[in-house]
């Protein structure tokens, strides 16, 4: 039985594969990152849309610190096999939040972690993807990975770009921060009598996605 999975270096030649789409940095506010996010820091939805996401089962919250927030899933989940509709085996969701930052200072996305369950039969692989991007920026942020069966646990993978290519939010405008999610499954050798699957969704609300903020001052 394999452990769950967690995106590093180690383990990506093992089990994953990470890509991550290269994008120029904005323009750094200061090298030095606030420990927190400042007082005033408030993040709300303003559109969901996807086969993975319908009305009502995405909720949002943010940390005390303000230093990350976390998305829970209820009905996201991808798969194949036995009978299951062709239109399964892929759901997407996507997010537009608003984060209302005040005057001073500005965030970027450091990290996300990711979390489901999966059960994936011998020859079968599902594929976790994900990007996010400014409103108005051109330059998403854009993750990929892969888990292949036989596979039957809970899962994780992290995205985590490096320091110098945080893309922050323009300094005192309104963005927009756009999320987008997708799970696929692929039979691939698998018996299709048997249902494959990989999930993003949790019925107690334990699973959830975690993203982590950056903060710095603005100049």
């Amino acid at each position: 039985m394999r452990k769950g999975i967690f995106i590093s270096t180690a383990a990506a030649a093992a089990a994953l594969t990470m890509t991550a789409a290269s994008v120029a940095p904005a323009t750094a506010a200061s090298e030095e990152f606030l420990a927190h996010g400042p007082n005033g820091v408030t993040i709300s939805i303003a559109t969901v849309n996807g086969s993975g996401c319908p009305p009502e089962t995405v909720a949002i919250a943010l940390s005390a610190g303000h230093d990350a927030f976390t998305v829970t899933y209820s009905k996201y989940l991808a798969q194949a096999g036995g009978a299951s509709a062709p239109t399964d085996a892929r759901k997407n969701c996507q997010i537009n939040m608003i984060v209302h930052v005040p005057p001073g200072f500005t965030y970027a996305i450091s990290s996300t972690d990711y979390r489901g369950y999966a059960g994936l039969q011998k020859g079968a692989n599902a594929t976790q993807l994900a990007s996010y991007y400014f409103h108005g920026d051109p330059r998403p942020r854009q993750y990929s990975h892969s888990l292949s069966g036989p596979y039957k646990m809970s899962w994780k993978t992290t995205d985590k770009p490096d320091v110098s290519q945080l893309v922050y939010k323009p300094c005192d405008e309104e963005r927009s921060l756009n999320i987008n999610t997708e799970v696929r499954v692929d039979l691939g050798t698998s018996d299709p009598a048997k249902v494959s699957f990989i999930a993003v969704d949790s019925a107690d609300s334990t699973i959830k996605t975690t993203y982590h903020f950056a903060w710095k001052r603005c100049p």
